[in-house]
């Protein structure tokens, strides 16, 4: 029986990894879609809210009720919406990383659409003079340099600054349940990175929310009028299966997982697969001296001008690895180790490594030769001192 049941096991996890459902990972008993109650889906808490307002949304594919897009079921319900705000890759999601995102009128209701990526990342007070609440409902993957924390840290700026109340629908964060990398030093701050954090934060975008207000990390230490709905049953124990890629270039949970290590990587001359079908699953360059995978990038719809498009990159998949095996992954210094040492062109690194790494010393030390075990034992103090302001904004049961 007991063998019974373990084949039973796997046949549900294969499923459940292959299929569009959000699932919560438990390693003793099988696979079911989680019970999780997203801050979207608590209408009976969030439409008296909006009751006799005018609503400003900021959204993307992520921001849905089952298949249906936020701003679809608002307007359906009577909600008077004025105004969407687009971030990176767009309302819809189809934009490529770092590509212009224009203002326009949403097809399906009309509703003007104002691009918050690009120049203009922050709502203007003529962009608000229309609104009462802003809705803030994106999908996060837990990584200081995925850029929809600093859209939010911008969008609480202005309502702050313009007497607007924001909402925050919280979600779960894929890779909520650890901790690490190192804490970015002022000096390194940009819209890749624009607070004192480590890498792998640990937070749902609702916490985060709490963490800039309480911190005074907004301009001037202003202070926004802020409500987050929080999550049923969410705890920061389990593993969670997205059921949209949170953007074009991670289209499925090995990417999840392997983005904050691989992300480094966009600070180099290398390719992280973007253009190819394993997006931040693989690294590579023409110059690289590990050949254990050979991919060309191609022009693709979220990266039609891919890094290295067209030429024939050698370097390392992941595209093997089981998703159990990437759960406990964390954030792995390992991979740029390897393809530095073994890099047979002139120059690895970039300024661009800076802002994602966030401090000098990482550079510097791969460049000294030290051990993964050595840098990170540097980040140790940075890393215990974040975790006690860390705790101070949880809303849901810690992994620790």
């Amino acid at each position: 029986m007991s063998r019974k049941i373990n084949i039973f096991n796997s046949l549900i996890c294969i499923f459940l990894v292959l299929s569009p459902l959000i699932v919560r990972c438990q390693t003793v008993t099988p696979l079911s879609s989680s019970n999780i109650v997203m801050g979207a889906e608590q209408l009976d808490v969030l439409l008296p809210l909006l009751k006799d307002k005018k609503v400003g949304l900021v959204i993307n594919q992520t921001s849905t009720l089952g298949n249906v897009l936020l701003l679809d079921t608002l307007v359906k319900r009577g909600v008077n919406v004025t105004a969407a705000f687009a971030p990176e890759h767009g309302v819809r999601g189809q934009a490529d990383a770092g590509a212009k995102v224009d203002n326009e009128k949403d097809v399906k209701t009309g509703v003007p659409i104002f691009s918050i990526y690009g120049k203009n990342k922050k709502p203007s007070p003529e962009q608000l003079k229309n609104i009462d609440v802003i809705i803030f409902d994106i999908q996060d993957v837990g990584a200081r340099f995925y850029t929809y924390i600093s859209t939010l840290h911008y969008v609480m700026e202005a309502a702050a600054e313009n007497s607007k109340k924001v909402i925050v629908l919280d979600r779960p964060n894929p890779n909520g349940h650890y901790v690490d990398g190192p804490i970015l030093e002022s000096e390194y701050t940009s819209f890749v990175g624009m607070h004192p954090i480590p890498i792998v934060h640990g937070m749902t975008i609702g916490e985060y929310a709490q963490m800039i207000n309480g911190e005074k990390w907004l301009k001037s230490g202003v202070k926004c009028d802020l409500k987050v709905i929080k999550m049923k049953n969410y705890d920061h124990h389990t593993f969670y299966f997205l059921p949209i890629a949170p953007s074009p270039n991670l289209p499925n949970m090995k990417s999840i997982y392997l983005y904050p290590s691989l992300c480094l990587f966009e600070g180099t001359p290398y390719s992280v697969g973007r253009g190819t079908s394993a997006q931040f699953q693989l690294w590579g360059h023409p110059l690289s001296g590990i050949k254990d995978t050979t991919f060309t990038p191609e022009s693709r719809p979220g990266a039609t001008q891919p890094p290295l498009l067209g030429k024939k990159s050698f370097g390392k998949s992941y595209t093997s690895m089981s998703i159990s095996e990437l759960q406990h992954y964390g954030f792995s210094l390992q991979p740029i180790l390897e393809a530095y040492h073994s890099f047979q062109g002139d120059s690895f690194f970039n300024s661009f490594f800076l802002k994602l790494s966030g401090t000098k010393e990482l550079e510097e030390q791969i460049k000294a030769g030290l051990t993964v075990d050595e840098i990170k034992q540097t980040w140790q103090d940075g890393l215990n001192a974040f975790k006690k302001v860390r705790k101070k904004y949880l809303l849901y049961p810690d992994f620790e």
